[in-house]
Order: structure tokens, then sequence, then C-alpha cells
């Protein structure tokens, strides 16, 4: 395959040499541009709560099953496809705007590659198939996954009517953390509202992180973001975002692990929120709002953040 065949119509701030450009059916490639299946940060940071809602119920049980592996591997299919389903669904409502960032008027809708009508079309089959997966999950965990469409469907309007975007994004993409919790508990609990809180605080600091990029282009068309309010004193923000959701993690691993009476269960899975803080506070020490390719790798690393969380909730429960 041509190195232009591989390029044509690649979205500009795709990942270079992804799998979409180089292996997929070029009759895919747009709808797949449009799911954001080239930029698969998005789908880990919409999963990275899905498996820890699910570590921290698995913890407060002292369980974890087949069943659970199946509620992993679910959400993990389900996160790939409502990503898609949401990007999908912003990008028709963005096309107006879209078209006039530099960073995005190479999105397949704005671009040409795809239609208005196709868009809707594949954001209803993304959805379809994943409401078929939720359908194998407990009722509440269901009845989550119903409401978690109100946030998805509200966020793309957000930077239209509020300095806050973020606010909106961080309720859609750590939605996950309630419905895994309750996929394996059967009932929502307030160490899982906790943690989605967390998630909450994680998403306006790396999102903000993410918004630097465009604050030039946002000014102009007047779309509203966290960077733009900040301005030139981002750093106080970020570091209150930073010790929120690291405090509001250890809350919930505490009202998650402390009642169970497993102090080194509890040790370990403190450990989770302990490694979250240094990474983020690694990315401060590296941030430079000027500098687009640095806020874009270090939003990028925010996947290995939610990860370094992983070991030590599975390690409080295998206690």
């Amino acid at each position: 395959m041509s190195e232009t065949s591989q390029t044509q119509g690649q979205v500009a701030d795709a990942v270079k040499g992804n799998w979409v450009d180089r292996l997929a059916p070029a009759p895919t490639r747009p709808f797949l541009r449009l799911s954001r299946a080239d930029r698969p940060i998005g789908t880990w940071l919409l999963l990275l709560p899905c498996w820890w809602g699910l570590l921290l119920g698995a913890g407060q049980t002292g369980t974890f099953t087949l069943h659970d592996a199946w509620i992993a591997l679910g959400c993990a299919i389900g996160a790939f496809l409502m990503r898609g389903a949401g990007c999908t669904w912003n990008d028709i409502t963005d096309r107006n705007i879209d078209d006039k960032v530099a960073r995005t008027r190479s999105r397949p809708i704005p671009s040409g590659q795809v239609s208005v009508r196709a868009a809707l079309a594949w954001m209803v089959v993304q959805s379809l198939v994943s409401f078929g997966i939720l359908l194998t999950f407990n009722w509440a965990a269901i009845g989550l996954g119903v409401l978690s469409l109100l946030p998805v469907c509200v966020y793309p309007f957000a930077k239209r009517f509020t300095w806050w975007p973020q606010v909106f994004l961080g309720l859609a993409f750590n939605w996950g953390a309630l419905l895994a919790y309750t996929a394996h508990t059967g009932s929502l609990g307030w160490p899982a509202v906790a943690l989605y809180v967390a998630g909450i605080a994680w998403t306006l600091f790396y999102d903000t992180i993410y918004a630097f990029q465009d604050v030039e282009d946002d000014a102009l068309i007047g779309v509203k973001s966290t960077a733009r309010l900040f301005g030139d004193a981002p750093r106080p923000w970020l570091r209150g975002f930073m010790v929120a959701a690291t405090l509001l993690m250890a809350l919930a691993v505490i009202g998650a692990l402390a009642p169970g009476g497993n102090i080194l269960a509890l040790v370990v899975g403190l450990g989770a929120p302990w490694a979250f803080a240094w990474h983020m506070a690694w990315q401060l020490s590296r941030l430079d709002p000027g500098d687009g390719g640095i806020c874009l790798r270090l939003f990028r690393s925010n996947r290995d953040a939610g990860l370094l969380v992983l070991p030590f909730l599975a390690g409080a429960v295998a206690l």
C-alpha cells in the first residue's frame, strides 16, 4: 500500500501509523476515523473508570467471578463502541465549528468524507450493539447505562454555554465507574460515587491540558473551555484537580475496603491513589501550555495514569 493511500483523509491529530490508516479497508476508514479508532486514548479514558469501579466493587465483596471477567470484557467492547458513538454525535453537532479549527477541520464530516446522514446511521449502529452488551448485566446496571445517554447527549453543547465543558465530559466519561461497580455488586454504593467524582476531577485535569492546543482558535470562534478560563495561571487549578482526584479516590478505597477489616488489602488498595497522584504530578512538572505537542503527549499519558490504579486495586481483591 502506498504512503499516499495510507495518509489520504488522515485526521491531523491521529496517532501516526495507526492501524486504521495502515490496515483498515479503505471504505471503512472514514467511519473508523469518525469513531476516533485512529486515536485510541479516548477509549482508554472511557474504559479505565469502568475497570476501577469493577475492581472497587470486587474488593468490597471479596469476590471476582467469571461473570466479572465478562463485565470487564463487555466494558472494553462497550467503551470502544460508545466512545465511537459519542464522538460521532460530537462531530455531527460540531460540524460547523470543526471546520474553523486547524486541528479539527480534517475530521471526516467537515472534510467531506462522511455525510451527516451516514454519520447518524453509524452512530445508531454502534449504540445498538453496545446496548446489546449492556443487556447482559443486571437491571440496576442497565438502568445506569441508559441514564448515561443524558450527559453524552449534552456534552457537545456545553462549550457553547459554560466555561466548564470539561465537567460535562467528566460526567459522561466516568459513568462507567458507577455502572461496572453496580454490575458487580447489584446496587450503587457511596464508594462508587466517590470514585466517580474522583474521575470527574481527573477529567478536568487531563482535558484542560488537551484544550490548551485549541486556545487561540477557540477564542476566535467563541468556544469556551477551562483552558481559556484559567488563562496564564492554570497550574494552581490543575494542582487542585489533582489533589481532589487523589483524595476522592482514597476515600473510595477506604469506603470499599475498610469495612472488611483486611488491613493489608486496604494498604495495597491505597497504593492506587498514591501512584495516580505521582503520575499527575509528573505531568504538571512537564507541562508547557504554549506547546501543543507537549500538551498532546501529556494528555495521552493519562492512559498510563489510569492503568497505574489497576494493579493496586486488583492486589487488594486478591488479598
